[in-house]
């Protein structure tokens, strides 16, 4: 039994046509959007995938409504941002595998969903002291 191939980058969508879009959308949003948000400011490398559009496991599939979808995502502008490899390969890599976002430089946990960032319940009436 043999295994199947690994895809090759080209195969995945990143030919020269990904290659054309990446380097256009990087000239409109230079800087790393991950970093700015903390107030840095840094050129930015990649073109990421806001949501992993999953075009090899699409293939995989074979089902062709869903390649068609991963292809749309893949090719959705609103889905791309521009990051610095350093947060690419880091903190995104670390949202995608535990959805969670790490901390800020005060040691709050950067995830909105995080316990810490909701807000305080207010004590309901007949419950607690006194």
């Amino acid at each position: 039994m043999s295994k199947a191939k690994p895809l090759t980058s080209a195969a995945k969508g990143y030919g020269y046509r990904w290659q054309k879009a990446r380097a256009d959308h990087l000239r409109r949003s230079p800087l790393c959007v991950f970093c700015q948000d903390k107030g840095r400011l840094v050129a930015a490398s990649v073109v990421d995938h806001i949501k992993a559009p999953r075009l090899g496991d699409a293939k995989l599939s074979g089902d062709p409504e869903r390649l068609a979808d991963a292809w749309r995502l893949f090719w959705d502008r609103t889905n791309w941002q521009s990051l610095c490899k350093t947060c690419h390969d880091s903190t995104k890599q670390r949202m995608e595998k535990g959805g969670r976002l790490g901390c800020s430089d005060s040691g709050l946990p950067l995830d909105p969903r995080h316990h810490w960032n909701r807000p305080a319940q207010a004590a309901k009436p007949g419950v607690g002291g006194g």
